[in-house]
């Protein structure tokens, strides 16, 4: 296949002196499904940035259709026929799927009108999705349809633009596997009708299964470029951590004992004011791991807010160790021994205008071990800092640093490592590697059942499902607010299975999920 996209010698140094990239070499073929995979701050992100004019390479060049090419903005990149698709949509909910897919690029009725043709919008928008097959409903309303269509839509708009190489960044973080493959099915129609990919994702199954080839970055670095067909995912792992890696958990079957969260009858509203969580009930016991599976936006967020005392419950109660907490404090629930890792780590797990030192010490700060009479003992805080910075793997110069200035994964690193600190009796993991890479997520797991093993009680909730598999014991599944299965972790339970229960497509009876 001919090359399509060359990035020669990319280096990129930021101001403070941080070298994102450093001399990455990427080769993309025409036709081809690319890989692009790495651990965080392995400097994919700048990559994709610096080719979509998001940022502008320190030195290096790029030879685009063979001609070379310096972008200054998006629009450079879209008139050239490149589209991105970003991991966290950026979609208008209050316009219709086809509004979004025009959004920017409205036909009008003639050369100098300034009034819309809507006939002629509609039209090229079916012919779209006849073509690829992206089947969703063009007059919904975005807030109204599942995550799944809402990918495709993203990916239509680019389409609309006239995206010929489409990036897509973490395309299946959100998805079930059911919708998983149609997505897989969708990229071989786009591959089939003339375009190429570019591929990022942590998920190496996925890497295996649909790509053509990969590269792998590490540090700044390109490590290697792959033929898919040539390697695998113990080959693919090894060059991005520098190490072998363990796919799977080790662990040995639960132990459960006392019951350490009881929860009723819960109802809990969502920002709109609707209702968000639907008569939830569900126990866990010291010793054991209660995943919480579902498809982003089914009463995830709202359940792990109202037990950790960050949205009002409307009915129901949630009992820890007996005691009542639906009308706890979050600093009242957090001095139980409570360990909470919230989904969202920019806004709820970290100050960010803090330094690594001040957020590992959140909850530290009044013991006595760090005071000094009535002044914090800076050598001590130091001190536990840094050991808790080398424990976690926390990548940054020193504990002064900004956690602003982290990147996504190490920045998790340090809510996991403020949380894990104070030896929680329940500790609730929210979405606890999102967007961390691999190495890291080995680790994290591993930490996860050394608490559970230690008598903790934890809770994981993660758009994962291999992740969910993996560390639990029993999996609640969550659809429309309420549980719908209530599952025992065997060894003949599948994704597949599960998938239906996410859907909506399969339901327990009452008495199953209690």
């Amino acid at each position: 296949m001919p090359i399509l996209l060359e990035m020669k010698d990319i280096h990129k140094v930021y101001p403070n002196g941080t070298a994102a990239n450093r001399g990455v070499h990427l080769t993309v073929h025409e036709g081809e499904i690319h890989a692009l995979v790495g651990e965080n701050g392995a400097g994919k992100s700048t990559l994709m940035k610096i080719l979509f004019g998001l940022e502008s390479p320190t030195s290096g060049t790029i030879e685009y259709k063979g001609q070379p090419i310096n972008f200054h903005g998006p629009r450079d990149a879209i008139q050239q026929g490149m589209g991105m698709v970003h991991q966290h949509f950026m979609l208008s909910p209050s316009l219709t799927v086809s509004e979004n897919i025009v959004l920017g690029n409205e036909p009008k009725r003639g050369p100098f009108s300034i009034f819309r043709d809507r006939a002629r919008e509609y039209r090229e928008v079916e012919q779209l999705v006849a073509t690829y097959g992206l089947q969703v409903n063009l007059q919904a309303k975005v807030e109204t349809i599942p995550v799944g269509q809402k990918q495709r839509v993203e990916i239509l708009k680019v389409l609309y633009q006239g995206a010929k190489l489409i990036i897509l960044d973490e395309p299946t973080a959100v998805l079930t596997p059911q919708e998983t493959d149609e997505l897989f099915d969708s990229i071989q129609a786009l591959i089939t009708e003339g375009h190429t990919i570019i591929f990022i994702t942590h998920k190496l199954r996925e890497v295996m299964r649909i790509s053509n080839r990969i590269t792998v970055l590490r540090a700044g670095k390109s490590i290697a470029t792959l033929q898919t067909k040539d390697t695998n995912q113990e080959e693919i792992s090894r060059l991005m951590v520098g190490r072998e890696v363990l796919f799977r958990v080790n662990k040995v079957p639960a132990e459960p004992k006392d019951v350490v969260l009881a929860v009723r009858n819960l109802e809990a509203l969502d920002d709109k004011g609707t209702k968000a969580l639907n008569g939830i009930s569900f126990d866990i016991r010291s010793g054991e791991v209660l995943g919480i599976a579902g498809v982003e936006g089914n009463g995830q967020t709202e359940l792990v807010e109202a037990i950790t005392g960050l949205r009002k419950a409307t009915a129901g109660h949630i009992r820890y160790q007996g005691k009542e907490l639906l009308e706890a404090s979050v600093a009242e629930i957090r001095k139980m021994k409570v360990g909470i890792i919230p989904e969202d780590r920019q806004t709820s797990g970290a100050s960010l205008t803090s330094t690594i030192a001040e957020n590992l010490m959140l909850d530290h700060y009044r013991n006595p071990e760090f005071k000094r009479g009535i002044f914090l003992n800076k050598k001590k805080i130091k001190q536990f800092t840094q050991i808790m910075m080398q424990t976690y793997d926390v990548r940054a110069q020193n504990e002064e640093i900004m956690a602003g200035a982290l990147s996504g994964g190490n920045l998790q690193k340090v809510v996991v490592a403020r949380e894990l600190s104070k030896n929680p009796k329940l500790l609730i993991a929210s979405q606890p590697t999102r967007g961390v890479d691999i190495g890291a997520i080995e680790f994290l797991h591993r930490e996860f059942i050394k608490r559970r093993d230690g008598g903790a009680a934890v809770m994981v909730v993660s758009a994962e499902l291999s992740e969910v598999m993996a560390l639990s014991d029993r999996i609640a599944v969550l659809y429309n607010g309420e549980i719908v299965a209530l599952l025992d972790n065997t060894p003949d339970l599948t994704e597949q299975e599960i998938g239906y229960y996410m859907l909506g497509i399969k339901k327990q009876e009452q008495e199953e999920v209690r």
